[in-house]
């Protein structure tokens, strides 16, 4: 087990800035060695910022540092499945930020090239790593719920400006669903073991023009065999027009039901709903930011074979059910898996 993990950081955006690069700074055991970015500036002044000794702005020559342990892919979305090939070539570990892949196809070559590396491949769903979804997964697990029905899931954000390859459907593979609505998609899918997707309908609004990306989007899936079926119906906008932004993901199961931030558990009991919600439930209102500390220490676990290491071969259930509900919105009609 190696006591010093050496990562480097390819891509210097938000996700860079706010998470991987401060949570990796003050993690015990871990070197970061290098920034990579098409902006050197940038880089140089993040990297001054965490003590990082080198700067790139070819991911090429970053995984050419000596002894390099692991990278970590946070670059604009068409450019992950290139950037984590490369780092599999180079045999070097990865953590991705979501998307794997603008594809499933890309997913399998993904992984079929990490088995081949014999090196491991983690996909940053952060929303897993979050204590009130920790809490929550061991009463559906524990089979306190019953069995899951379905789920409601969204969020309503307010517009961004400027925010440049992300409403370029050609770089970012998407709009309102894929940054808001995947998310969502997979904590659902996780939570319920991943049961078959059967069929989707969806609608989606959008600005004209072949290369825009949608700005809403509503998608109603139906799951068979599995930990849970029943329908699961999203609901986002990257353009809300509102008094605040709202999340929200709530879980219907045949003995009770569930919802996060914060977190509310009702049990039948008796006859009668019960609240059993876990202590202390209602003050976790920093789930979100802690689920990125829990994140990077799984990965690093995982680096270390302090852990097993689980192949992400649910990401590519997770994209074709994500291909078919771009489908059925494009294409007006429902589309079967």
């Amino acid at each position: 087990m190696k006591d010093i993990v050496r990562i480097g950081v390819v891509g210097a955006g938000a996700i860079a800035q706010l998470a991987h690069l401060p949570v990796l700074a003050k993690m015990r055991g871990v070197e970061l060695v290098g920034v990579c970015d098409n902006d050197r500036p940038k880089a140089r002044a993040l990297a001054d910022r965490f003590g990082i000794p080198d700067t790139f702005t070819d991911i090429e020559d970053l995984l050419e540092i000596h002894a390099l342990d692991a990278v970590v892919i946070a670059t604009p979305n068409h450019l992950h499945e290139p950037h984590v090939l490369s780092a599999m070539a180079a045999k070097v570990h990865v953590l991705c930020e979501r998307p794997l892949s603008l594809t499933s196809r890309g997913v399998e070559r993904i992984l079929a090239a990490a088995t081949r590396a014999d090196r491991t491949v983690t996909v940053a769903n952060n929303h897993r790593y979050r204590t009130d979804v920790q809490a929550l997964s061991r009463f559906i697990h524990g089979g306190e719920l019953g069995k899951i029905t379905g789920i409601r899931a969204g969020s309503y954000q307010f517009k961004r400006q400027g925010e440049g390859w992300r409403t370029r459907r050609a770089e970012s593979g998407g709009g309102a669903f894929l940054d808001h609505g995947v998310p969502l998609l997979d904590l659902a899918l996780w939570l319920a073991d991943y049961p078959d997707p059967m069929r989707v309908t969806a609608h989606m609004d959008r600005a004209r023009g072949s290369g825009a990306v949608e700005d809403a989007m509503i998608a109603q899936l139906e799951c068979g065999s599995g930990g849970g079926g029943g329908a699961f119906v999203f609901d986002v906008s990257s353009t809300y027009v509102g008094e605040e932004e709202r999340w929200w993901f709530e879980v219907l199961a045949t003995r009770g039901s569930a919802r996060l931030a914060p977190l509310r558990v009702v049990k039948e009991l008796n006859g009668r709903p019960t609240d059993v919600s876990p202590t202390g439930a209602a003050s976790r209102e920093s789930a979100f930011i802690q689920s990125y500390p829990a994140e990077v220490a799984h990965f690093l676990a995982v680096v270390r074979r302090a852990t097993e290491y689980e192949a992400a071969l649910d990401q590519v259930i997770l994209h074709r059910t994500v291909e078919a509900i771009y489908k059925a919105a494009e294409e007006e009609k429902e589309v079967r898996l």
